[in-house]
């Protein structure tokens, strides 16, 4: 019998089949490298812009809330660009485009990619060149809106006559005043003090303004000089040397424990000293009992506790971003 030689049985047909398979597996590997590294790098790209967006609107939005004729409060403001050059790893971004709309008090900020040397918005690509891909374009946009606070948690349950408000245009502040919860002037309920009666157990109360017509922003008082017994020496202290809100009330109807309150608005109010019985602190000087020190001021709170409304502007404004 003839024997085959190991020479017969190789198939030299199928040399170079493993460079084949290796050079298809490599553009694949290549695709995979491309989506985690230049995906990744995107990602976090897109990531510092929209950190960057948000910021600036944020800004711009508190600048707008104080004063709509502010030179920041406007799509050419040089805090878009400097917050989202803060913001970027590199220090160096671009502003798309700034939309402002005054009359609706909303505002939209776009940032995008920006590399030395290269188009704005784009970025460039390291593996995804191999399918053709050198640069890809990033952006991130943040709006935010701005507008006076109708709802929303006080620390302090006490309604404030509105004539006591003393914010003139143009104003930071307010001279310094003491408020009484009795009647000095402005009107109130005779025999009570100006607590808000609340329900719960609780110091802070959610109020709601609006109009007078409407009957469910009149809030029954709580009559008597000392505070509520839901509030602690711990609750007042959250006021000491800080801005509060306080509801400002324009109507109040009947006497004592029967007596209501209409909240017309918010006021934001820096404490300086307040006494009420046992509970007290003064920032320096002496602070009668019954009273509370300090003075009005114009305030932009980011809270989100605080609902955006159509109540009135009594120099108290609030910014959230929004989707």
């Amino acid at each position: 019998m003839r024997r085959l030689s190991r020479s017969r049985l190789r198939n030299d047909g199928e040399r170079g089949a493993v460079s084949v398979i290796v050079a298809l597996m490599l553009v694949a590997l290549l695709g995979f490298g491309a989506m985690a590294v230049d995906v990744g790098m995107l990602y976090s790209e897109r990531t510092q812009l929209r950190n960057g967006a948000d910021a600036a609107a944020l800004a711009i939005a508190q600048k707008c809330a104080k004063s709509a004729s502010d030179p920041d409060c406007s799509t050419t403001s040089s805090l878009a660009a400097g917050l989202t050059n803060g913001n970027a790893t590199d220090g160096l971004s671009h502003i798309k485009f700034t939309l402002l709309d005054k009359t609706n008090r909303t505002l939209t900020v776009t940032a995008g990619a920006q590399e030395a040397g290269h188009s704005p918005n784009e970025v460039s690509l390291f593996f995804a060149r191999v399918l053709g891909m050198n640069t890809a374009e990033v952006t991130a946009s943040s709006s935010a809106q701005w507008g006076t606070p109708s709802k929303g948690p006080v620390i302090l349950p006490l309604a404030i006559a509105y004539c006591k408000l003393d914010l003139t245009p143009g104003s930071p502040s307010g001279a310094v005043q003491v408020l009484e919860q009795a009647v000095h002037g402005c009107g109130g309920i005779p025999g009570g003090f100006g607590w808000i009666a609340g329900s719960g157990t609780k110091c802070a109360v959610t109020l709601t303004a609006g109009l007078a017509n409407n009957p469910g922003i009149w809030f029954a008082s709580d009559t008597g000089a000392p505070a509520p017994t839901v509030c602690t020496a711990a609750d007042f202290s959250q006021m000491n040397d800080q801005t509060v809100l306080l509801p400002l009330y324009d109507l109040a109807t009947g006497t004592g424990s029967a007596g209501k309150y209409y909240v017309k608005g918010f006021a934001a109010f820096h404490v300086t000293g307040y006494h009420f019985a046992s509970i007290s602190w003064t920032s320096g000087g002496t602070v009668q009992n019954k009273t509370i020190r300090g003075y009005f001021v114009k305030f932009v709170s980011l809270s989100q506790a605080l609902e955006l409304g159509n109540a009135s502007n009594y120099g108290t404004s609030i910014v959230r971003l929004t989707p």
